[in-house]
């Protein structure tokens, strides 16, 4: 039986113009020119957004993504978890969800 997902290979012969051409539109994309190709072949379009201010957000949710490891850790510890524990680790997730799912849909609008 085999052990990796079956693919289907393609050879495409490109000139060296269009090959450097796909070169810089990638590096421009910052992928490489595999997955560049395939999602140009799949998607016809490359949605890049740019989100320098998303670093905050980021260290937040890690932040949360603690506390969550945390609270499971003490579950498992005393096989029991309380209510109060949970809320409070709902009101702090929740927010954060919120003003992340606001930033990527308003990121999503400007780059359309």
């Amino acid at each position: 039986m085999r052990k990796f997902k079956q693919v289907k290979r393609k050879e495409i012969v490109f000139a060296l113009d269009e090959w450097n051409r796909i070169e810089h539109l990638a590096a421009e994309a910052k992928l490489n020119t595999t997955e560049y190709i395939r999602r140009m072949a799949l998607d016809n379009r490359i949605v890049q957004m740019n989100m320098p201010d998303i670093t905050h957000v980021l260290n937040v949710m890690k932040s949360v993504a603690n506390n969550l490891n945390q609270l499971a850790k003490k579950a498992h510890a005393i096989n029991n978890i309380y209510a109060e524990d949970f809320d409070k680790m709902g009101g702090e997730w929740r927010p954060l969800c919120h003003l992340l799912s606001v930033y990527l849909s308003e990121a999503l609008s400007n780059a359309a």
